[in-house]
Order: C-alpha cells, then structure tokens, then sequence
C-alpha cells in the first residue's frame, strides 16, 4: 500500500532544518566555554598595585593540583584566603579574571593573602576526592604560610557554587583536613553552594546532568559528601551566601543553619538578591553585600 506524505515546500524545509540546528549549536557553544573554563585566562587578572604573584604552587603531582598566591605588598603574619573555584564540578580554573579581580581589590589593600587553587576535575575525581584535594591544599598553604610573611594560624577557607560546596565539606567535620596533616581553618565562606543536602538534591525531578554526572546514583555516595549529612561538632564557623534568586540555595543553607544550632556550631546565613555567577564577580565591589562579608572575615581572621 502507497502511504501519501505530503510534500514540504523548500522554504520550510530550510526553516526546520534550521530551528532543528539551533540546540545543537547552542550545545556545541556551551560545551566549548566549558572546556575553555578549565584551561588557564588569556588574560591575567588586574591586580592592585604592588601585587606579588606566585604562580602554579603544586600541593600533590597531578597538574590540576597547584594554587596560585597573590600577595600585598608587605606582609607581616597576615591572614590567608584560600578559595576554591566553582564550575560544575567539571570545570573551571583557579585563574579566572572576573572570580579574581574584585576579591583581590579588597582583600589585599586590607593586607590579607588571596590563594586560589585548583583541584581535580569530573571525570578525573569525584566530589570527595576534590575535597581531599581542598583539604591537601589547605595543609600545603598552612605550610607555606610563613614563607610569604603569612600566619599558618589565619587561614580561612572560601568557594562559589561547586567550590562552596567543597569548603563546606571540608568545614563540616575534622575527617578531611586532619587526614591532609592540615589545622582547622578558622573558618568557611560559601558563595552560593552548588548543593548543602545533596542526598535531598538527587532525589528531585528532572535534575540537571552535571549533578549526576559529579554525584551518581549510589545513595552511600551522596552521603559521604553532603555537608548536611557530614556536619558535627568538629565543624568550623561558617558564612553561608545564598542567591535569593534560585529556590533552593537560601532553603539548604538555613536547614544548615539549623543543625549546627544543635552541635553549637556558629553559623549564618547572608541572603542576597543577586544572580548565581553575580554572587561571585561581584564580592569585593562596593556595596552592603561586600561589607557583610568583609565584616564576618574581618571577625574571623582578626
């Protein structure tokens, strides 16, 4: 039997193809940022004046495992921020400008020392791993600290989205830093955590695929590197920043909250009212949401 299909006039046939194209396109586009993410700026960030800089400091043998050390001109047991960058857990690059150049701008002139290190990326490391890897960087600053006219004693441990959540795994318990020989750091700032309950975070509908592709399908698996699961009362003070803008983040930081209030842990929770990568570009610019961090910092690393 014949099956009539009707014919498709030439001028939309190129309109469907083209529409058919356009998710491609944009998955391709997508893909490509995030490859060039991981791989070092082209440009180097603008830095006050004075700055010294020391480049790639390895802390393991993996090329992923090095931090970069931006220092004031003059330092004399100074206080020490190591922060962890974000992407996905997939992505990312301890260099990039726009996650550099605000924080840099306040925190040297104040005279702190900005580390920022890099670790091991999915599909190379899983969640925990990376941690393991904050953790070994952290004892390798402690180390080193002194050498830059640091203080190993003020070392204060800071990440935006999938870095958040890694500083705050390593906040939430001794288990890690201790295993990396490392001190307790006085303390975490959590830029908008990817994921603070990560067991309550998987079981959802329709969940990105970068959540599964960094935390799989094994519940065990989601336990072991979900700061509300691993919190004790080993844990460090916490700040936790939470983009009002998506739905869960402020939620999950303030049942945070609520469990260190058991164990005594203290911990706040600083709601602002901008966008996920805002929350980073723009720490340091002038504005109420730099002076409340800076005032927290300033208390925990004084």
């Amino acid at each position: 039997m014949t099956v009539f299909r009707p014919a498709i006039p030439a001028t939309l046939l190129l309109v469907l193809v083209a529409a058919a194209a356009i998710p491609v396109e944009a998955g391709q586009r997508l893909q490509q940022l995030r490859e060039a993410s991981r791989q070092p700026a082209r440009h180097a960030p603008a830095l006050p004046p004075g700055t010294r800089v020391l480049r790639e400091v390895a802390y393991g043998d993996d090329p992923r495992q090095r931090f970069d050390v931006y220092l004031p001109p003059h330092t004399r047991d100074a206080p020490v921020v190591l922060f962890v960058h974000g992407g996905g857990w997939a992505n990312g690059n301890k260099d990039a400008p726009r996650a550099i150049e605000g924080k840099a701008g306040d925190w040297l002139p104040k005279g702190y020392v900005l580390v920022s290190t890099n670790y091991r990326l999915v599909p190379d490391a899983d969640p925990l791993a990376q941690a393991r890897d904050v953790a070994r960087a952290l004892a390798e600053v402690q180390r080193r600290a002194r050498s830059w006219g640091a203080d190993p004693a003020r070392v204060l441990l800071a990440g935006h989205s999938a870095g958040a959540h890694l500083a705050a795994l390593v906040g939430a318990t001794d288990a890690l830093w201790r295993a990396a020989g490392a001190r307790p750091p006085r303390g975490v700032l959590a830029l908008d955590s990817g994921v603070l309950d990560v067991p309550e975070m998987m079981r959802r509908p329709r969940l990105p695929s970068l959540y599964g592709q960094a935390f799989g399908d094994d519940p065990g698996d989601w336990t072991a590197v979900s700061p509300q699961h691993r919190l004790d009362r080993h844990a460090v003070p916490m700040l936790l920043v939470c983009s009002t803008r998506r739905r869960d983040a402020c939620p999950q930081a303030r049942a945070l909250q609520r469990k260190a209030a058991t164990l005594r842990v203290p911990m706040e929770v600083l709601p602002v009212d901008l966008a996920h990568g805002d929350l980073n570009r723009e720490l340091g610019q002038p504005s109420a949401y730099t002076r409340a961090v800076d005032r927290w910092l300033d208390a925990r690393l004084r």
